[in-house]
């Protein structure tokens, strides 16, 4: 996305856009301003003008936030706006700095030493908090002062940050929240005690010393977790309380304007979660709403989502099936169901909201006609469902951010005939102007087509020709594949598909599909793969790839290479390891190769919680069952400093391989993570990628 606006965000009266935006060829982000009516840009302030020429540093904690929150950018990663838009937040090297929009001045925030992280403003604009060394501190902008909101917090015992499956599973990236008044906080205080330690070295720097990190391996300790509430001026701790036996994990903290401190707490099966209203003075916590669903449940850190005038909240649910979002009354009793997907009058089965205008009493929210696409919509009172016009030339991916009185949104636009492009218009349709760019313009263009398959699981496909295809020409095919929860790979979309042209260009047909288990196709469908991650999703693959071939006589089925990353990767080698008739190679990067190795929530959501490290499905879904019987070649990417999917999986896969004779070949990424961000080593890799699958699909 280097060139391109990110981060856009309206101003409280919807008369200017700030944005962030890199150069052209680089990942460093400068801070700009849009305004609406003279559709004129302004740079406001760049992280040279802070930092005065000196090397931005950051701290270890601040680069595993970073990476929780899949953010490769650097410069402004971020900012915070004040409430009424006259300041912004930034922080660089670990330091805060508030910028006045109207003059552009600098001001430092004093903070003491370490890193400053997860800054934000109080709701009535004259604080700052965040946690530093560990402890939530406030800083108080007309003095400039800093003071502690908690004490001895330590790297065993943190106050006010998110343990690591709340950032990486949930979502959720903060552990304290101002209340709507701005004299209290409420924090978390996590617990370490008692959890395995994972290591992550340089292999390139063995004088260095390791970084230690608490994880979570499924059936093991989890970080405990407690919450507490401080006033401000008279600091006290009160600690809140709920069934925390059966219901282990924090999912979601809201504080609203009107209405209570509320909770999402779910059980560690995940199967079960509460709504709880709490009692601040007390700590006293009372059941508002409950939640099951027998194989599990998903997250959604946009609800409840408390009405202004405290009434009652929006809660989304799938037990109809598909994803509905509805209204629930202040005691959590039922109310109307607003937006509603059934394969009516989008088609989808997926619904996102994005905004509610309490003046009007309208709801924006995503559907779309299909998982390949997602539109924006509004609903007014729950009514009948009215899509946005805007500037998306057919099909499309599009994101939106929407002003507070609802006049005027953001609208970023990804589809198959164009990159991104982010436009301000107003909520009507009209144009108001394009935030611009200064992104390169790739010259590759795609040759894709877009389809569904017949058949029970009937998935969505993309077949990639080669820019030079020739009708009736044999090619090679590569299968992309991710395959898991959460995630698709056949979208309306550009930039996901550059990459995968280039290696049609270089030969080969590449196709991917998305089968049971992937999001948008309903509550059963997503369901399918509860406690086996091998045998649907693999079987799914294989049957739309022979879909394909019957539909494509130009796809070689003799010469079929599959390729995927993290999910993916973990699915690219499974069917080498389990396919050999229909897979004769795969590239496999950062698999999880022993589901016991990866973290508990997104582990045993799917898997359920092993019985003293021992499961059935830990053990069909697990690559080691299916080394013995290997057949085809697999290289392996990994990044070794990856703390996410740690580099330990590819090595227990090459040592299992090894010892059992079967071909396979590693590439260690020498201190990256799960990510790639570096524009060389992207290069070099996807040369050693398609090399790769003109070795082994010659013939």
């Amino acid at each position: 996305m280097a060139g391109r606006p990110v981060g856009a965000q309206l101003t409280p009266d919807a008369s200017a856009v700030l944005f962030l935006r890199s150069n052209a060829r680089d990942a460093n982000q400068t801070l700009f301003e849009f305004d609406v009516k003279s559709g004129q840009t302004r740079e406001l302030l760049t992280p040279d003008m802070v930092l005065n020429g000196a090397a931005e540093t950051l701290s270890v904690a601040e680069k595993a936030r970073l990476e929780r929150m899949r953010v490769s950018s650097r410069g402004f990663t971020s900012f915070q706006m004040s409430p009424d838009g006259t300041q912004l937040l930034v922080a660089l090297s670990g330091k805060l700095y508030v910028i006045d929009r109207a003059d552009k001045k600098v001001t430092p925030l004093k903070s003491g030493e370490g890193a400053c992280i997860d800054a934000k403003f109080s709701p009535d604009g004259t604080m700052v908090a965040y946690v530093r060394s560990n402890d939530v501190y406030v800083i108080s902008l007309a003095k400039n002062a800093e003071s502690a909101v908690t004490h001895k917090g330590t790297d065993e015992e943190p106050n006010g940050l998110a343990e690591f499956v709340a950032q990486e599973e949930m979502s959720r990236f903060s552990g304290f929240w101002f209340s709507p008044d701005s004299k209290k906080i409420a924090y978390q205080h996590t617990s370490h005690k008692g959890m395995q330690r994972f290591s992550i070295v340089d292999p390139m720097h063995p004088e260095a010393e390791a970084d230690r990190f608490p994880y979570p391996r499924p059936g093991q300790k989890n970080a405990t977790v407690t919450l507490f509430v401080t006033d401000l001026a008279h600091p006290k701790p009160t600690p809140l309380t709920w069934d925390a036996v059966q219901f282990p994990y924090l999912a979601t903290v809201k504080w609203p304007k009107k209405g209570p401190l509320t909770l999402v707490v779910q059980n560690r099966e995940q199967t079960k979660e509460q709504v709880l209203s709490v009692d601040v003075a007390s700590g006293k916590s009372k059941v508002l709403l409950t939640e099951e669903d027998a194989a599990w449940l998903n997250l959604a850190q946009e609800f409840p989502y408390w009405v202004d005038d405290g009434s009652g909240f929006f809660w989304s649910s799938e037990k109809s099936g598909t994803t509905d979002i509805e209204f629930r009354n202040a005691d959590g009793s039922a109310g109307a169901v607003w937006a509603k997907n059934a394969g009516g009058y989008a088609g989808a089965s997926e619904t996102q909201m994005v905004a509610y205008i309490e003046a009007t009493k309208t709801m924006y929210f995503y559907s779309g006609a299909n998982p390949t696409q997602t539109s924006l919509f509004r609903t007014v009172n729950g009514g009948a469902p009215e899509r946005i016009k805007t500037p998306a030339d057919g099909p499309a991916a599009e994101s939106a951010v929407i002003s507070k009185d609802g006049s005027t949104a953001i609208i970023t636009i990804a589809s198959l005939k164009a990159m991104p492009h982010t436009h301000v218009i107003r909520t009507d349709g009209t144009v108001l102007g394009t935030l611009p760019s200064v992104a390169v313009e790739p010259s590759l263009k795609l040759n894709i087509e877009m389809l569904q398959l017949s058949g029970e699981v009937a998935s969505f496909a993309a077949i990639i020709r080669p820019t030079n295809f020739v009708k009736g020409q044999k090619y090679p095919v590569v299968l992309n594949v991710y395959g898991g929860p959460g995630h698709l790979e056949v979208l309306h979309s550009t930039r996901e598909n550059l990459i995968l042209q280039w290696l049609a260009d270089q030969g080969f047909i590449v196709v991917k599909l998305d089968g049971r288990g992937t999001p948008r196709r309903g509550r059963a469908f997503e369901r399918a793969i509860k406690n086996d991650f091998a045998t649907i999703p693999a079987n799914d693959q294989i049957a739309g790839l022979q879909q394909l071939e019957k539909l494509v006589s130009e796809m070689d089925a003799a010469r079929v290479g599959v390729y995927g990353w993290s999910f993916g990767g973990y699915l690219s080698a499974l069917l080498a390891l389990s396919k050999p008739e229909q897979i004769k190679c795969a590239v496999s990067g950062a698999p999880v190769v022993d589901w016991l190795d990866y973290d508990t929530h997104y582990t045993e959501r799917y898997l359920g919680v092993p019985a003293e490290g021992k499961s059935p499905a830990y053990t069909v879904s697990s690559l080691l069952t299916y080394v013995p019987s290997a057949k085809r070649p697999i290289l392996l990417i990994h990044g070794t400093a990856d703390d996410n999917v740690y580099f330990l999986h590819s090595l227990k896969l090459s040592d299992a391989m090894f010892k059992a004779g079967k071909a396979h070949s590693v590439l260690p990424l020498s201190n990256f993570t799960h990510m790639v961000p570096d524009p060389l080593v992207m290069q070099r890799l996807w040369e050693r990628i398609a090399d790769y699958f003109k070795e082994n699909l010659a013939k």
